[in-house]
């Protein structure tokens, strides 16, 4: 019975998150960029750059706009510099601004939902590059040039 309930426990917890599988796990604070000063944003992002080749990044972002539209992907500078300018890209600017060669969270934009809450996550079918370092999210209403309301160091 105590050996039943010891692989029941351990299967539940290799299922319960897709930072499981071994590999790289880095994590960190989301914390309000300019676009989000005023609002209470908080919540973790992690990366996972798995053994198997393939790289997990997860977001859950409190303290949004409730129903408002939002981005996020990894950058290649810290949020301390530039405000972390600069999309990640695995393989270069030249193979494109859209996923796989950037890692964007759920595929595109998503809304926040009514408590102004995010959770969502991404797998990309490469173990990225050591410049991956930090999760931004955007505000899509915003103008492209001062949308960033939130980041996290991932390194």
């Amino acid at each position: 019975m105590a050996l039943s309930a010891l692989m029941a426990g351990a299967l539940a917890g290799a299922c319960s998150s897709g930072s499981s599988d071994s590999g790289q796990v880095t994590k960190g604070d989301l914390k309000p960029f300019a676009a989000g000063a005023g609002q209470q944003i908080g919540g973790k992002a992690e990366m996972v750059r798995r053994e198997k080749g393939t790289t997990f990044v997860s977001i859950d972002v409190t303290g949004l706009q409730p129903g408002r539209s939002y981005v996020s992907h990894v950058h290649k500078q810290a949020c301390e510099n530039g405000d972390a300018d600069g999309h990640f890209q695995q393989n270069g600017a030249a193979a494109g601004v859209t996923p796989p060669n950037e890692i964007w969270l759920n595929g595109g934009p998503f809304a926040a939902d009514a408590g102004g809450r995010i959770k969502v996550s991404t797998e990309a079918n490469y173990k990225a590059n050591a410049d991956a370092v930090s999760v931004v999210v955007h505000d899509s209403t915003l103008p492209a040039t001062a949308n960033k309301v939130a980041c996290a160091n991932v390194t």
